[in-house]
C-alpha cells in the first residue's frame, strides 16, 4: 500500500498524568503514516486524488496542542480517529506519539506509543 509520511512533527502540549506535565507542558514528537492508493494522484497530478498533507499536519497540531489528556495513547487515538474521519481516501493510518523528556528517573532517549488503525466500513 502506498503512503504519505509526516515525519517528526514537533509540538508543545500539556499531556500527562502528573500535575507538573499539565502545568508546564513539554515537547511531543509525532510521526504519521497515511495509507492510501496514490496511483491516481501520481497519474493525474491532481490534489483531489490524494490527501493534502498540510491539512493533515494542522489536524495533528490541533490535537497535540489542544486539551490536555492523561495518556499519549489517548493522543494517538484521537489523531487516528480525526485523520480517518477527515480524509475519505485513507484506508488506514499509523500514528506514533513520542515524549522525549517524560518525568521518569533513568537513562533513555524517549517513551512513545504507536498505533495502527484501519477504516471500518
Amino acid at each position: 500500500m502506498d503512503k504519505i509520511l509526516l515525519n517528526n512533527m514537533q509540538f508543545y502540549g500539556f499531556h500527562g498524568l502528573l500535575p507538573e506535565e499539565n502545568r508546564l507542558g513539554q515537547r511531543f514528537n509525532v510521526n504519521v503514516e497515511l495509507f492510501l492508493d496514490l496511483k491516481d494522484a501520481g497519474q493525474s497530478d491532481d490534489m483531489n486524488d490524494s490527501v493534502h498533507y498540510s491539512e493533515a499536519y494542522e489536524q495533528v497540531k490541533r490535537i497535540v496542542e489542544g486539551s490536555a489528556l492523561n495518556l499519549i495513547e489517548a493522543v494517538a487515538e484521537r489523531i487516528a480517529d480525526q485523520l480517518l474521519s477527515s480524509f475519505e481516501l485513507l484506508t488506514a493510518c499509523k500514528v506514533r506519539v513520542e515524549k522525549p523528556n517524560p518525568p521518569i528517573v533513568g537513562h533513555y532517549e524517549s517513551v512513545a506509543v504507536e498505533i495502527y488503525r484501519e477504516r471500518t466500513i
